[in-house]
């Protein structure tokens, strides 16, 4: 018989769990259909569920019908962006995250004060493009992994600022790298990476050392999710693995394994997780200790539109 070790804190964020309800309430309040730019979070159950209720996921705003309600995901828009639905005369909620939303302002405001902004995280990923859009023209992005890559003459004051999800230690060993080709790098007035990617990472961190197995709960197209099983290898962990849901995992991977380590991307519900431990149940994995590493208390307010009686404008 096996045992595993369940990794808290795990699952949704704050964030998350904003702007899943904030799509939620606007189909509630102003009925379907209710569109979503992008994936509101990057979880596929959650997109089907919510697309079973009368959300419309559409890639860009061309899609959505003039003068239509539509929502900005979790990972934040461009101003472009905004300024394109209010030329369009749609109905805009803004379900961007409020750590997000923290990287843009201090973008803005870093290219307003003359910085070139090394933006450190996925030139593909949705948070990043929206977080370029506040100064184009300012803010040159660089693969964590490759911060030699950067192209820019250095030659005025620079900074650094981060895409939220990426892990804490690829992260700072990046600026590292940076600081020694522009020793004058100036950091964020803050660290960027939100607290809930730290926490998970933290909390696989704690277990992976003792599991020849980590299995992480994450589609494939969330970065944090996938930073889990970067994190969890670099840790100690013999093996891991990232799986949408239950279904994909493999018993393939359990041979030989005495220890299984279960975690969760910050935009991954519960049931996920529960179906998971199932599966490992039914294969002799029945002894299920959670380790803690700190509770999570942090909530955010819906938008301001869903605060009140006025209708999103």
């Amino acid at each position: 018989m096996g045992r595993v070790l369940l990794a808290a804190p795990r699952g949704y964020c704050a964030g998350v769990e904003r702007a899943i309800m904030t799509v939620e309430e606007a189909l509630r309040r102003f009925g379907p259909p209710v569109y979503v730019r992008k994936q509101i979070v990057h979880n596929t159950f959650v997109v089907d569920d919510l697309t079973r209720r009368g959300a419309v996921f559409v890639e860009e705003l061309n899609e959505v019908p003039d003068g239509a309600l539509v929502v900005f995901s979790a990972h934040g828009v461009s101003p472009a962006v905004k300024d394109e639905a209010g030329l369009r005369g749609l109905r805009s909620i803004d379900a961007t995250c409020p750590l997000v939303t923290k990287v843009h302002k201090e973008a803005a405001r870093m290219a307003e004060e003359g910085y070139e902004i090394v933006l450190i995280g996925h030139a593909e990923h949705e948070e990043v493009e929206g977080t370029v859009g506040e100064a184009p023209e300012r803010i040159h992005v660089v693969d964590p992994a490759r911060p030699d890559d950067l192209v820019t003459a250095g030659s005025g004051r620079m900074s650094w600022l981060s895409q939220t999800t990426l892990a804490v230690d690829e992260t700072m060993r990046a600026v590292s790298a940076l600081r020694e080709r522009f020793p004058g790098l100036v950091d964020p007035p803050s660290d960027d990476i939100c607290y809930a990617s730290q926490n998970r990472q933290q909390a696989i961190t704690r277990i992976a050392p003792e599991c020849e197995l980590v299995i992480v709960v994450g589609s494939p197209n969330s970065s944090n999710s996938r930073r889990l099983v970067e994190v969890a290898l670099d840790a100690g962990a013999g093996a891991a693995h990232l799986v949408d849901r239950a279904a994909d995992a493999d018993e393939r991977w359990l041979d030989g394994v005495a220890t299984v380590g279960v975690s969760s991307g910050a935009s991954v519900p519960e049931s996920l997780v529960g179906d998971l431990l199932a599966w490992l149940s039914a294969r002799g994995y029945a002894d299920v200790e959670q380790v803690t590493l700190t509770e999570e208390t942090l909530t955010f307010s819906l938008p301001l539109e869903l605060r009140s009686s006025r209708n999103p404008r």
